[in-house]
């Protein structure tokens, strides 16, 4: 029997028998729905992370910063390195750190400084300061202006770029594009403890450009947006008074070079830092990834097992129906027989019909399954409401696996029933009533 003529004979048997047809594909047609419809979820809340991760700069980064205190046999000590980290770090690591694709210094202030507008509008922000390769590497655009150069960084000018936030509270709808801020910010020094010092002062910067809003953070509760960014070396000269940088920020090509990546760095330091490199702490982006896909991973494991059950339900109706229709078609079989069919031409026709009714529930669960996927996202959306929008990512690879594991649990299920019929006798068969 060909393959085709197959088909269509399974595909005239389930016409034939439509409601229990339906009812013995509904464990498989519910199997491949459910995973189908979990797996889109929580595929969607880990896009949802990556791009929470996205607006911080991305999961490939890692963050190196100068502390004071390290732990030590479930303690907290003092470190008594006087080292710390200057911009010809940051020289050295992207040259000499084969899996670094960029570096960025940064000396921040998070807790928020006075910001005033020339016409009186004023809020509190923080502030960063950076080089040139900043925007680059944070893949950032331009909403209006330019953003910080190599020249600005060089002779330290007094211009800045805005964050959309704080643009907007600034200057609102109007261009902010030249015009004058005043930022009121504690002046002075570090001493041997960390700690800063010195005098209240106020510094006005120029508005050179405004970055395109990026968002605001679910993991830590901030935005980018709420920030003044100015060249690294103007806050060095006017506010931290010394040629220290807080924070490197280091991108690997990809996530997966992040471990190699920190190694190269670290070698870097103790180079350059006396064999030292207790006195800084790094801080990987990506670490908040790896929980995910452990979490992930077990729920896609409980939602196979669940789903396994289901089709193993399936099988069984599939097989049982399989056995009827034996039953039912056994004059049919003899006569096939008595006109010269073989036993083999007699297992595939079963064993097709079996594969078919399972790949038409598979394909009825796939489309099911991407109608209540997108239906539990715009639910999701409503209960968690943590985000404007929750994605139904429908993954083409377990769309594949769910219609080729239907089609597997046909051949399993039917192939008794198909030997069953092609090992009926054709005189035992024509003489069945």
């Amino acid at each position: 029997m060909h393959i085709v003529e197959g088909v269509s004979v399974g595909i005239s048997a389930i016409r034939s028998n439509k409601m229990r047809s339906l009812l013995t594909m509904l464990g498989i047609i519910i199997g491949v729905a459910a995973v189908l419809a979990m797996i889109a979820i929580g595929d969607g809340a880990k896009e949802i992370v990556m791009q929470d991760a996205q607006k911080l700069g991305g999961a490939n980064q890692f963050t190196m910063y100068r502390t004071w205190y390290k732990r030590e046999n479930n303690r907290w000590i003092r470190i008594r390195s006087n080292e710390y980290m200057e911009y010809g770090d940051v020289l050295a690591i992207e040259a000499e750190c084969p899996s670094v694709s960029a570096v960025t210094p940064r000396i921040p202030d998070w807790r928020g400084v006075l910001i005033q507008a020339e016409g009186g509008a004023e809020t509190r922000a923080g502030y960063n300061g950076v080089d040139a390769s900043y925007k680059t590497a944070m893949d950032w655009d331009i909403k209006e202006g330019r953003f910080i150069t190599d020249e600005d960084v060089e002779n330290a000018t007094k211009v800045c770029v805005l964050g959309d936030e704080v643009a907007i509270a600034l200057f609102g709808a109007k261009s902010p594009l030249g015009q004058e801020i005043k930022i009121a910010k504690g002046q002075g020094h570090y001493d041997r403890w960390g700690r800063k010092e010195g005098k209240r002062s106020t510094e006005r910067f120029t508005v050179v450009g405004t970055l395109m809003p990026r968002g605001r953070s679910l993991r830590f509760g901030w935005s980018f947006d709420n920030l003044v960014f100015m060249p690294i070396s103007t806050t060095q000269e006017r506010f931290t008074g010394n040629d220290r940088i807080q924070d490197i920020v280091i991108y690997a090509h990809t996530i997966a070079d992040v471990p190699k990546a920190i190694e190269e760095v670290k070698a870097v330091i103790r180079k350059r830092h006396k064999n030292q490199d207790d006195f800084i702490r790094i801080f990987e982006m990506r670490a908040g990834m790896a929980q995910l896909e452990k979490i992930s991973k077990m729920i896609k494991i409980a939602l196979g097992s669940i789903a396994g059950f289901s089709l193993l339900v399936g099988g069984i109706g599939i097989m049982n129906m399989m056995l009827v229709a034996v039953t039912e078609r056994t004059r049919e079989i003899g006569l096939r027989k008595a006109l010269g069919a073989k036993p083999l031409d007699i297992l595939i026709q079963f064993l097709i019909e079996a594969v078919v009714m399972c790949a038409v529930g598979g394909a009825i669960g796939v489309a099911l399954g991407i109608f209540a996927g997108e239906g539990m996202a715009l639910l999701a959306v409503k209960i968690a409401k943590i985000v404007p929008e929750w994605p139904a990512v429908v993954s083409m690879q377990w769309v594949v696996i769910s219609v080729s594991f239907s089609a597997a649990i046909g051949i399993s299920f039917g192939l008794y029933p198909a030997i069953k019929a092609s090992s009926l006798s054709p005189i035992e068969a024509l003489r069945k009533d």
